[in-house]
């Protein structure tokens, strides 16, 4: 899952505050000008990414959709591992930071599929330890992910095998219950 921001700062503590949990520092991404955080959340993580102020202008769409990207910090995108991509993604790009090398995919435009209803898939590579993997385990879990969309039926969508996530029609939104050491929390 990740939080989309305008200011990274801003998107940690929105995180920190509800969850009661620090981040982890994450990296800068040179290919789109932005940079994240992550927490660890047992098999998966959460990212919080934002524009990076210091990197160099950047000439094309930026991820994530992060170009039109307005307001509070959010949950706007969902990320999931795969070992075949789907066109309806978009292509797939090839990054690396550090140790770390993983194939994503990002439409030309930066838009999110489906208005963001489709994930962005992630492979990483061979023999990698993912940040899932590698990540302080914050304790925090997932327990359901809800995408709200007028039309979730659409193709795709339904082959997801995950118990924890769920799609249901209305408004586009992100609903995700994490069980955290003071309770459940509800992120949109």
């Amino acid at each position: 899952m990740a939080v989309a921001c305008t200011d990274l700062a801003e998107g940690i503590a929105w995180v920190k505050e509800r969850l009661g949990v620090a981040m982890q520092p994450g990296g800068k991404h040179v290919l789109y000008g932005t940079h994240n955080a992550l927490l660890g959340m047992g098999d998966i993580y959460l990212e919080v990414i934002a524009p990076d102020p210091d990197a160099a202008p950047y000439d094309g769409p930026r991820w994530f959709n992060l170009d039109r990207f307005t307001g509070p910090p959010r949950l706007a995108n969902w990320i999931c591992r795969t070992d075949h991509f789907d066109p309806i993604a978009g292509p797939p790009r090839a990054l690396s930071r550090g140790d770390l090398r993983w194939q994503i995919t990002v439409p030309d435009d930066g838009s999110l599929p489906y208005g963001g209803a489709f994930p962005t898939l992630i492979q990483w590579g061979e023999g990698m330890v993912t940040p899932a993997e590698s990540l302080p385990d914050s304790g925090a879990r997932l327990t359901q992910l809800t995408i709200f969309h007028p039309d979730p039926d659409l193709p795709g969508l339904v082959a997801i095998d995950d118990a924890r996530v769920a799609f249901a029609t209305g408004p586009f939104e992100f609903e995700a219950v994490i069980e955290t050491a003071s309770g459940p929390v509800t992120l949109r």
